[in-house]
């Protein structure tokens, strides 16, 4: 079953309207800091349970952070305080989570201090038991006699893989034969952790993309774009503007191109006319949360009151491979086997389909099963193409097709859409909708 929650484009939103729905400061940090405490009590467990992994070492520098680091710290932290180590050990249902970094950096409400006897340092309690980090972290894992050391070390994940070489000469200097002999890439327990979401943010994530679509309602209308007068860099400067004073945070420069009737594609700035089609590429973080979003305006000439049928028709043709790509997804199933999957069955529709969806959440291309790439239709190489799809987790559904059409020249006409989805319960769900029409601009 696909929850598509259908959205019709006819009158435009002002995102101002969304204003009161995104938080002060101060009270994001209260939502984002509770949701920490929930992962770190329901989403680990579950994820290093499933990857086999009964300890997991986080360690990075300051201004040299491990790519999960803020994933596990709360708010109050921006950054790792000189060393940083978190040490992650499973017992049972339930994940012991210790601090080895100096005191006061914001971790005390979230994990247990253990480095309390440092060495040459004023806060060392007992000179006699005087330790470093990393033998202190040695003396962890043996006392816990744990059979798995998951670092972060991948070749697939770059998530997975911020352990630094000088980092791991020293903190392996001070392991023993037999825990040299128990250290695993610990990539399964990092991107299961970033792409597994709660239920509060699930119920969370329907809200911001309201407010991403706000954003484009308003942007793709006649509020912004007066044909013959504004630019595609206007529409795009608008949206991140707009983004800007309601204090959210663009995670990439936008694109605004202009698609025009037997001239192709325009990126650089060009003056948007009548009968142009408008793409756009947005995104931004709030609560954590990324979102992506690509959709498609319709300039009316004068006379029109819709976009000519056989655009409307194209439009429709994306949609379809929408529900496609969602109806292979299938829990277990890797980001190969659907890419494949999709490809095949458009084909045999008809549709000429380019498919590179992606997971998404704390990162905007995030952790996860990688459903194809744009240069990569045969296949994505590597654990990044063979990942397994779980449960509760986010993509962005983004993909293109290609029409051949009388109507519009010579130059085949290319529509790109980008839908953020839940997969959840074995069902997809559309955040705040997909695009069904055209944004129409009078």
């Amino acid at each position: 079953m696909i929850s598509k929650g259908d959205r019709l484009i006819k009158e435009t939103v002002h995102s101002d309207e969304f204003r009161t729905k995104i938080l002060p400061y101060r009270e994001r940090e209260k939502v984002m800091d509770s949701w920490l405490r929930t992962r770190l009590d329901t989403v680990l467990p579950k994820v290093m349970k499933r990857s086999g992994i009964d300890s997991w070492v986080v360690a990075c520098n300051e201004y040299n952070e491990d790519p999960v680091l803020k994933s596990l710290t709360p708010c109050a932290m921006f950054t790792a305080r000189r060393l940083t180590i978190l040490l992650f050990i499973l017992k049972g249902d339930k994940v012991k989570r210790y601090s080895i970094t100096r005191p006061g950096v914001g971790l005390d409400d979230y994990y247990e201090a253990v480095w309390i006897n440092q060495k040459d340092s004023i806060w060392c309690e007992d000179p006699s038991k005087a330790e470093t980090q990393y033998e202190c972290l040695a003396r962890l894992l043996r006392e816990n006699e744990v059979e798995k050391i998951g670092l972060d070390m991948s070749s697939d994940f770059a998530f997975a893989d911020g352990l630094s070489k000088v980092i791991y000469d020293e903190m392996t200097a001070c392991f023993s034969a037999d825990l040299m002999n128990r250290i695993v890439s610990a990539e399964d327990v990092c991107v299961g952790w970033l792409e597994t979401r709660t239920a509060e943010e699930m119920e969370a994530y329907n809200g911001i993309m309201q407010i991403a679509h706000g954003i484009i309602d308003e942007a793709f209308s006649s509020r912004v774009v007066v044909p013959g007068v504004t630019t595609n860099l206007d529409v795009k400067y608008f949206m991140l503007q707009k983004c800007i004073d309601l204090g959210l945070e663009p995670w990439f420069d936008f694109d605004i191109s202009v698609i025009r009737r037997g001239e192709g594609s325009f990126y650089s700035e060009t003056v948007i006319r009548q009968g142009d089609m408008l793409h756009c590429d947005v995104g931004f973080r709030y609560l954590g949360l990324c979102t992506d979003t690509q959709e498609v305006a319709y300039v009316l000439r004068y006379g029109e009151d819709d976009a000519p049928e056989y655009l409307r028709k194209a439009l429709m043709g994306v949609n379809r491979f929408q529900d496609i790509v969602t109806g292979n997804f299938k829990e277990g199933r890797s980001g190969n086997e659907i890419l494949a999957m999709s490809l095949e069955q458009a084909k045999a529709e008809g549709l000429n389909a380019c498919l590179y969806t992606h997971p998404i959440g704390y990162h905007g291309h995030a952790a996860g099963p990688t459903i194809g790439l744009f240069d990569q239709q045969q296949g994505v190489k590597g654990r990044n193409g063979t990942y397994p799809l779980y449960g509760d987790t986010a993509y962005s559904l983004e993909l293109n097709c290609s029409f051949d059409l009388p109507e519009w020249g010579d130059k085949p006409l290319r529509i790109g859409l980008e839908s953020d989805i839940l997969f959840t319960g074995g069902q997809i769900h559309y955040l705040a909708g997909r695009q069904e029409n055209f944004h129409l601009i009078g």
